[in-house]
This record gives C-alpha cells, structure tokens and sequence, in this order.
C-alpha cells in the first residue's frame, strides 16, 4: 500500500467525484508544479463510494468558482502546519466567465474573438449553464 504523508502548508481538495481529479489535476496546470503534488484516485469514500483527491505542499491561486463548476461537491481544505486551518465547501457558481465555450456555432462568440464566453446557471439541480448571448444550453462537460 502506498502511504501518501501529510502536508505541511498548502491546499487538499477532496470530495472530487471519482475520475474527475485529473481533470482538475491538468485545469490546474499541477503536472508543471515544481512542488510536492499528489493525486490520489478512486480512493475509498464513505460519502461517494469512490472519490479522487488532490494534495498541493504549497499556496497556490486557485479559483474557487471554477472548482465548483467542475464539481460542486468538492471540499476545500487550507493546511498549516499539518493541520486543517479552515474548510471550504464549493457549490455551483451563479455565474462563469472564459471557462467554458458556447457550442452554438451561431452565437456571437463563436465569431468575435474578443467577447467573454459569459454563462449563468439555469438548473442548479441539471447542473445547466445557459450562455448570457444566444440562451444555449452548456454544461460542465464542456470545459475548455
């Protein structure tokens, strides 16, 4: 069994559905970190069955907001000094901007370079995304 130690100071983001986390684990950028990162997948979860997790030995920007749309059940854990220094509980933004693109082949974005890809959230329980330009229907699936 391999033995994955604590972190000094840094971010765990656990709670991500399972097969999920390398998804966030690239968005993130981490396989180009220069500190200690770990990402456990399919780890045993008494909650989801089966969950992946992300372990960041450093401070690092992340956006939140991002995170939740990706998967809004994910939890945040800032550590120092080994231990649990606040936790944050994601759920789906109201509003995303420039992380998903409109799969409407006639929407203003789709031929204006310089337009925000700018979504509001429909359907909390669907997880539906509609875009602020042309009303389609996006979804995290799409993430750019």
């Amino acid at each position: 069994m391999v033995r994955i130690n604590s972190i000094q100071r840094g971010i765990v983001i656990d709670h991500i559905k399972a097969g999920v986390g390398l998804k966030i684990f690239n968005y993130l950028g981490l396989d180009k970190a220069e500190f200690t990162v770990a990402l456990i997948m399919n780890a045993p979860s008494g909650k989801l069955g089966r969950k992946d997790i992300i372990k960041i030995e450093n401070e690092i920007d992340i956006d939140f907001t991002v995170l939740g749309f990706i998967d809004p059940n994910i939890t945040i854990d800032i550590i120092n000094g080994e231990k649990i220094e606040s936790k944050i509980k994601l759920r789906l933004p109201e509003n995303v901007e420039n992380v998903i693109k409109c799969i409407n082949p006639r929407c203003i974005t789709s031929t204006e370079q310089e337009i925000l890809h700018s979504f509001y959230l429909a359907n909390r329980e669907k997880g539906e995304y509609r875009c602020m330009y042309c009303d389609e229907i996006n979804n995290p699936n799409n993430i750019s």
